[in-house]
């Protein structure tokens, strides 16, 4: 792995694009410790409870403690991450919308430039909420018309900025700026999650034998993960013989590498999103309070509907990332075709039957994790309070390793350099 970062540095290309993205991401962690102006942090921590093990725990985490600390960044990249899944629901309803996803980079530029504008609304109505009920505790020191407005842009302010990091690490960086951005937030709290365990442990409040199976069934997620992002399923491909001048082109035998898990990890970040937004509203908001009721954080209803939500997520996201009808079309028109089927309609269907059943165990999984804290936290009991770090957390650290260190991979690749994966 040494040798590979070596050579991943004499690239100028890559070294630029792997220092970009290192900088992008440390003026995100120091926007992390900047505070909100006229906001009492400490109080409003106490009353959110984000140490207790609930929903705001959960977004804390995600946040890198930005949320217990208040700071601009507080909110995170959630309201972008709900108005990304707005649009993509409404790109297959609409018909404008869907349009405008097959005009290729201009229309994928105008679905973006909407996705910007939704977060804008979607992060302005968070920080009203978020706003109206620091005023409410009392933590808020000019709870006047300029203080709470002062609160609330600087909140939406801080989303936008977030989403434009995002991007642009996405543009000009090594990729997967949203993912790498909740990546760096949750590893960022991991030491003191491990720190808070030994803590513990050494108190009293926590036995070492649950400690000790806690990190074993750690591993095993790391293992299973790895092993579930890495299994793929190879479709045989045979490209025909042609000849165009003097030369002749094709007949070669490759492969179609359908992943189990082709979607990563953006399902759980998308069930997340959806189940917190309306979750953090009831917060706010007492006339909806039975949501908390009925679907609170850690809840049967929650744990069924985030299972449902992933499950649902995979196959939206897959059916959005791998168009079976596109690629034998292609396949068509440079004279490819699976063996023993015919191309056009008979190769769609084949690739279209094959992904969904090998998309159901990765969807399984990935509802799995999801709901794995709640599992461990009965087996091991351990306290939510002490170690909030669990199943989602460690599969898009895993995923997002993965898909940053392929990329890497593919500009080593390239230039005929080993890289980090055999």
């Amino acid at each position: 792995m040494l040798a590979a970062l070596k050579n991943a540095m004499k690239i100028p290309d890559l070294r630029r694009k792997i220092l970009y993205t290192v900088t992008l991401l440390a003026v995100y962690r120091i926007g992390s410790f900047v505070p909100v102006p006229g906001v009492d942090a400490v109080g409003l921590a106490q009353q959110l409870g984000v140490d207790g093990g609930n929903l705001f725990g959960f977004l804390n985490l995600f946040t890198g403690g930005a949320l217990e600390r208040f700071t601009v960044f507080a909110q995170g990249v959630s309201p972008y991450i709900t108005a990304s899944i707005v649009m993509n629901l409404l790109t297959i309803v609409v018909p404008s919308l869907e349009k405008l996803s097959k005009e290729g980079p201009e229309g994928r530029k105008i679905i973006a430039q909407y996705t910007r504008y939704a977060t804008v609304v979607l992060a302005l109505v968070q920080a009203i909420g978020t706003t109206a009920m620091a005023r409410s505790w009392g933590v808020v020191s000019n709870p006047n018309f300029f203080g709470l407005t002062l609160i609330t842009l600087t909140l939406t302010a801080g989303t936008m900025f977030t989403m434009w990091l995002g991007e642009k690490i996405s543009e000009k960086g090594i990729g997967n700026g949203i993912s790498l951005l909740i990546f760096v937030n949750i590893v960022a709290a991991m030491p003191t999650q491990y720190l808070n365990a030994f803590r513990a442990v050494g108190q009293g409040g926590l036995h070492i034998l649950s400690l000790v199976v806690y990190l074993l069934i750690t591993v095993l997620v790391i293992a299973a993960v790895v092993l579930i992002t890495r299994g793929e399923r190879k479709v045989p491909v045979q490209y025909a013989k042609r000849v165009v001048g003097r030369r002749v082109y094709g007949g070669q035998s490759t492969h179609i590498p359908l992943k189990v898990n082709q979607a990563g990890v953006i399902p759980v970040i998308f069930a997340s999103s959806v189940l917190t937004f309306p979750l953090t509203l009831a917060q706010f908001i007492p006339a909806v309070d039975f949501i908390n009721r009925w679907v609170g954080y850690g809840t049967f209803g929650y744990n069924l509907l985030y299972v449902v939500l992933v499950i649902f997520f995979t196959y939206f996201y897959t059916a959005v990332t791998f168009n079976p009808i596109e690629v034998a079309t292609n396949m068509k028109k440079n004279g490819g075709y699976i063996p023993g089927l015919r191309p056009g309609k008979p190769t769609s269907d084949y690739l279209d039957k094959i992904l969904s059943r090998i998309t159901l165990p990765g969807a399984f999984f990935l509802a799995g994790i999801a709901v794995l804290p709640f599992v461990v936290g009965a087996i091991t009991r351990i306290p939510s309070n002490i170690l909030s770090f669990g199943g989602t957390g460690m599969l898009i650290i895993v995923g997002v390793a993965l898909d940053t260190m392929q990329q890497i991979e593919a500009h080593l690749l390239m230039r005929h350099y080993e890289g980090f994966l055999k």
